[in-house]
């Protein structure tokens, strides 16, 4: 079959050397080069490395500053429960923030208001370093850490770029979708790990500050690709939120649910690794799940796209619940860390294509001139969710044990499976109502 034309491009009457030669495959036929190579090609739309560059370089300290903030004010102050306080309250308001940043964004423009918002975010980095540096009073630390929240969603933007270069192209969207959800494991894999080593190898403060350095370059790299930028979208007296858009709120239910997986995945795998004498490798096993999600996501990019996108999403929350039973299993039957290891290997299999398939159902229901603002809103349901999660997580291990610890996020997998039929039996609904109107 002889090869297709780009559907960036549109398709020319007759083909052209150059044409043939961009849509030639150089790619080994081997499986791993086939499954690279549709994104070799999304990374070849024009300006999209510049702008992935600098997106990388803006999102990785998402997975520094909680953890630079947590030792920084507990090897400080000398409690975790403050650390913990501090963290949760700049969560807090990020979930408040957060989507009106998003909403200025698509009203002004990627541009001007990502930059500036970075820089009072960063400000507000600093602030806390400074406050923890000279001892400065607690409530300092929580105002201080509160002003983060302005940071943008530079993921969210990052999707919303490819969403407007990719218009009408499916395929190529799956792929984008794919490649952020990875990177947004990668980010959170290897964000605390470095910020781990620069507070411990270097100076407390050393993870806060390099994270505020990384934020504010990527941050400025990326807003000055400005010919990839998606065009503002003016709010009229008419424009809803796309929280009101039908089947959008049990569709965020669905992330606050896969939140409260995370959230308490973390705490009680901390706990276990604690409870077995070997808390300093935590990290490293639930890196292994951040693994599993990453190398799922680049895989599940290079498969065709569904066609019933929300009947996939029902079909991938079913296997996460079922392998989020794996942690339980392992650590009930068999106590053992490097057991737990390979099952939260497997379980991470499952997050990386359920968030690609949320999201993909997001950006088909959200407005275009509001993907920034309703993407953030997943997101904050994340957020939400993940704190919900920890706490839950937390109080049942300290009540109960760690092992018991695993039941809840195999629960909240449960529970994402059931607002999904719901959001499932919603959009059929909704489709078979506009059938026959």
């Amino acid at each position: 079959m002889d090869p297709q034309p780009t559907r960036t491009e549109p398709r020319p009457a007759r083909p052209t050397p150059h044409t043939e030669t961009r849509d030639a495959d150089p790619t080994p036929r081997t499986a791993g080069g086939r499954a690279l190579a549709p994104y070799r090609r999304l990374l070849a739309t024009p300006g999209a490395r510049a702008f992935t560059a600098g997106n990388l370089l803006a999102r990785l300290p998402m997975g520094m500053f909680s953890v630079s903030a947590v030792i920084m004010i507990a090897g400080s102050r000398g409690s975790y429960g403050l650390a913990g306080s501090v963290t949760a309250t700049g969560l807090a308001a990020t979930a408040v923030v957060g989507p009106w940043t998003a909403r200025l964004v698509d009203r002004y423009g990627q541009a001007r208001i990502a930059v500036p918002a970075t820089l009072l975010a960063a400000l507000g980095s600093l602030a806390l370093l400074l406050c923890v540096r000279y001892g400065a009073p607690d409530w300092t630390l929580f105002a201080a850490y509160a002003a983060t929240a302005t940071t943008p969603n530079t993921g969210g933007m990052s999707r919303a770029r490819w969403s407007h270069l990719h218009r009408g192209d499916p395929d190529t969207l799956h792929t984008a979708n794919s490649f952020e959800q990875a990177v947004d494991e990668l980010c959170f894999m290897l964000g605390p790990v470095a910020a781990a080593f620069l507070c411990t190898s270097l100076f407390p403060e050393a993870g806060t500050l390099v994270g505020a350095v990384l934020l504010v370059t990527g941050v400025l790299i990326f807003a000055a690709q400005r010919a990839t930028e998606p065009p503002p979208a003016p709010r009229t007296t008419t424009t809803r939120s796309p929280l009101r858009a039908p089947g959008y709120p049990s569709l965020i239910a669905v992330f606050l649910a896969t939140g409260a997986v995370f959230g308490a995945m973390e705490v009680t795998t901390i706990a276990f690794a604690d409870a077995q004498g070997h808390r300093s490798a935590a990290g490293a096993v639930l890196a292994l799940q951040a693994a599993g999600s990453c190398a799922a996501g680049l895989l599940y990019g290079s498969a065709r796209p569904a066609r019933n996108v929300r009947r996939r999403l029902l079909g991938c929350l079913a296997a996460m619940t079922v392998l989020m039973t794996g942690p339980l299993i392992a650590a009930s039957a068999t106590g053992s860390l490097l057991a737990l290891s390979a099952a939260l290997l497997l379980a991470g299999a499952a997050t990386a294509p359920t968030m690609v398939t949320g999201m993909t159902v997001i950006q088909r229901i959200t407005p275009q001139g509001q993907l920034n603002e309703g993407m953030t809103l997943a997101v904050t349901a994340l957020l939400g969710g993940i704190a919900t999660g920890s706490a839950t997580a937390g109080w049942v291990v300290e009540r109960l044990s760690p092992t018991t610890g695993y039941a809840v996020p195999t629960s909240a997998a449960a529970t994402a499976l059931l607002l999904g039929a719901a959001t499932h039996r919603s959009g059929t609904r909704t489709a078979e109502s506009g059938a026959s109107s």
